[in-house]
């Protein structure tokens, strides 16, 4: 099941999701807090916190009421929506909730207008960048970003209408 995130009191339980589903990213790449301190796996929840202030549409994957996943959308024009923080509780993966929460994302995105959905991912990535495409994602583009010890790869989905 996938609830929105409508309350401060949710954010907790959201981010020991986030750290947990971003930690095995962050030891598979060999990040940490020295070479890469804004990696997901290290949100701060004032972070967390400010996003849900401004207005970002946070959401929850429940299993029997216990959170085991988590994903956000942010409006980035009329018609774009970017995909934001989407992980799984490792001990989940494999069940289809990530692309459960992907089908719910397109849902809620084509009810507020929009036609496309972004991500920002690792390039580096492969297994994940593949998992993307097999969801329709298709990749744009690439960029480095000073301070980042990977390269950001670019992906969007058209949502069909």
């Amino acid at each position: 099941m996938i609830r929105q995130i409508d309350s401060k009191e949710q954010l907790t339980a959201c981010l020991a999701v986030i750290h947990e589903s971003f930690a095995t990213v962050a030891e598979e790449m060999q990040l940490t807090r020295e070479n890469c301190p804004n990696h997901t796996s290290f949100l701060p929840l004032k972070k967390l916190q400010q996003q849900f202030e401004a207005g970002r549409l946070l959401f929850g994957v429940f299993h029997q009421e216990k959170q085991v996943g988590y994903f956000s959308l942010e409006r980035k024009s009329d018609d774009v929506f970017e995909l934001d923080h989407l992980g799984v509780l490792p001990e989940y993966r494999h069940r289809g909730y990530g692309r459960q929460m992907i089908t719910y994302a397109g849902s809620v995105v084509k009810k507020r207008g929009g036609r496309k959905i972004t991500v920002g991912i690792i390039e580096e990535n492969t297994k994940l960048k593949e998992w993307y495409a097999s969801m329709g994602f298709v990749h744009t583009g690439t960029k480095k970003f000073s301070g980042l010890p990977f390269t950001v790869g670019f992906m969007e989905w058209e949502i069909a209408k």
